[in-house]
């Protein structure tokens, strides 16, 4: 008995590499030359490098740039903070005071390479004696890594970027700072708050500049429920740096307990322990 299937006529076939194409019209699927010859063939338009599986192997390669680049660093803490703070503002001293004091306590010091506050981390690092490191981001305006950074990698996708920020990193410390600031801001409390990563205090540096918006997470967030009230236990705002080196060096201590056959993983307070 012939089936509806046994009368189907056979349909045109291409493969693109491991991916098999079938129906539509044959002069549509069947191409006049294979992937070796597209490649050895100079000719032709260059719209190929712009094309979305050309930058699926450009993202590639800039998160093996950026995981080879990385793979050896010792601690570190990522510091954020505005590209427009002058060296002569309290925000640059303080974040020089900063990138010195985690230098001075063995961790590297992770910003965005650029001017202003990360500058200055990123001096206060090189000149007490320790790692500076500055990940830098292609933008429409040139923005070179500033002259104290040690290791320096220019990205092309943010997402990359935030990804080595938080990867290499034992804390976020942020100085303050415009749009980008907040960026990573709420990116890491967001992280932290769906436990993507553990162990990861947010610590924000300057009082004045950021009680505005802690008021308001606290006033309206909070209250309308939005966050609930052991998430404003996520970061902590200090103006004193050795409170800065206390958090983190605690939460270093609770991981290191943790890694040492402790059962349990440090996370911020107010969420409890997680079992390892």
């Amino acid at each position: 008995m012939t089936t509806e299937q046994d009368d189907r006529r056979p349909r045109p076939t291409r493969h693109r590499g491991p991916v098999v194409l079938r129906g539509g019209e044959p002069s549509a699927q069947v191409q006049g030359s294979t992937t070796d010859q597209r490649l050895l063939d100079r000719r032709g338009p260059s719209d190929w490098v712009h094309t979305d599986p050309w930058r699926v192997l450009r993202i590639q390669s800039e998160f093996v740039e950026g995981f080879g680049l990385l793979a050896e660093l010792p601690r570190a803490v990522s510091v954020f903070g505005s590209a427009r703070t002058p060296r002569d503002h309290p925000h640059y001293t303080a974040g020089v005071q900063i990138g010195a004091a985690l230098a001075r306590n063995g961790y590297a010091v992770i910003t965005g390479g650029g001017p202003g506050a990360m500058e200055a981390a990123n001096r206060g690092a090189s000149e007490a004696g320790g790692m500076s490191v500055g990940l830098g981001i292609e933008l429409p305006f040139e923005q070179d890594l500033n002259e104290w950074v040690d290791v320096g990698i220019a990205f092309r996708y943010f997402f990359v970027r935030k990804t080595m920020f938080v990867k290499y990193a034992q804390a976020f410390v942020i100085l303050p700072g415009g749009f980008g600031t907040l960026d990573e801001l709420f990116e890491a409390l967001t992280l932290v708050q769906t436990r993507k990563v553990t162990r990861f205090p947010v610590i924000l540096f300057g009082t004045e500049y950021w009680s505005g918006l802690v008021d308001w997470i606290r006033s309206t967030m909070a209250t309308t429920g939005t966050i609930n009230e052991s998430d404003l236990e996520l970061f902590t705002v200090t103006d004193d740096i050795d409170e800065v080196m206390a958090v983190i060096q605690a939460a270093d201590a609770a991981r290191q307990a943790g890694e040492g056959g402790g059962g349990m993983q440090y996370v911020p307070p107010g969420q409890g322990p997680i079992e390892a």
